[in-house]
C-alpha cells in the first residue's frame, strides 16, 4: 500500500470532479431544446453521478410527471450526448430536494424590478416593444430600500397603464377591456349585486 500526499489525493479528486462536471455542462447547453421551454422553467439539472442525471423540480407533481416520461427524455438526451462523444445516461432522477436552493438565488431578480407588467394575466400584447421596467441598483439591502425600490418599480410599470374611469388608478388594459373598470372596482360592483 503506497502512501499519497494530501495534494495528490486532492488533485485526483479534482480531476474526477471535472470529469463529472463536463458532461453536465454540455447537457445544460441543450436541456431546454430537449425538454421544451415550459418544462425547462420548472426543472434544473444538478449533476450526473454514475451515469444518472439528477434534476431538481419545482414541485412533486412535476417530479412525478417527468418520472413517468423520463425514458423519452433519456432517449433524446443520449442521442445528443452520443453526438458529443459523452457517455450515455442510464437513468434520470427527479426531485424537489434542491429546488429551493436554486430559486433563492433567483429571488433577487424579482426585487430588482426585472419582472414587468407583461407577466400580469390581464396584460394585452402591444405592437410596440417598450421596456417598462427600470434597472434599480441594489446596494446593501434593507427593508426600507426594498420597499422603495418596489414602489419606484411599480410607478414606472404603472406609468404607461390607462386609468380606471371610476377610481382613476392605473389599471391593466385587459381588466378595462373586460369590465370597463379595474378589478377592485369590479369586485365592489359585484359585491353590491350579491347583497341585493
Amino acid at each position: 500500500m503506497s502512501l499519497k500526499s494530501v495534494n495528490q489525493i486532492l488533485e485526483i479528486l479534482q480531476i474526477e470532479s471535472r470529469c463529472q462536471e463536463e458532461p453536465l455542462l454540455k447537457l445544460l447547453n441543450f436541456w431546454t431544446e430537449i425538454v421544451g421551454m415550459k418544462v425547462a422553467r420548472e426543472t434544473r439539472p444538478l449533476s450526473i453521478r454514475r451515469h444518472v442525471l439528477w434534476v431538481a423540480t419545482s414541485s412533486a407533481a412535476w417530479s412525478q410527471n417527468l418520472t413517468f416520461g423520463r425514458y423519452a427524455i433519456l432517449l433524446k438526451l443520449n442521442e445528443r450526448l452520443n453526438q458529443l462523444q459523452v457517455p450515455a445516461l442510464t437513468d434520470i432522477r427527479f426531485s424537489t430536494a434542491q429546488w429551493n436552493e436554486i430559486t433563492q438565488n433567483q429571488t433577487q431578480e424579482t426585487f430588482s424590478g426585472q419582472i414587468g407588467s407583461q407577466e400580469h394575466p390581464s396584460h394585452l400584447a402591444q405592437s410596440t416593444n417598450i421596456n417598462h421596467t427600470s434597472q434599480i441598483a441594489q446596494p446593501e439591502v434593507s427593508v426600507k430600500m426594498v420597499f422603495e425600490n418596489w414602489f419606484r418599480t411599480k410607478q414606472v410599470q404603472d406609468s404607461h397603464l390607462p386609468l380606471c374611469p371610476q377610481c382613476h388608478c392605473p389599471s391593466p388594459p385587459g381588466e378595462l377591456e373586460r369590465w370597463s373598470i379595474c378589478s377592485p372596482c369590479a369586485a365592489k360592483v359585484m359585491e353590491r349585486w350579491s347583497c341585493r
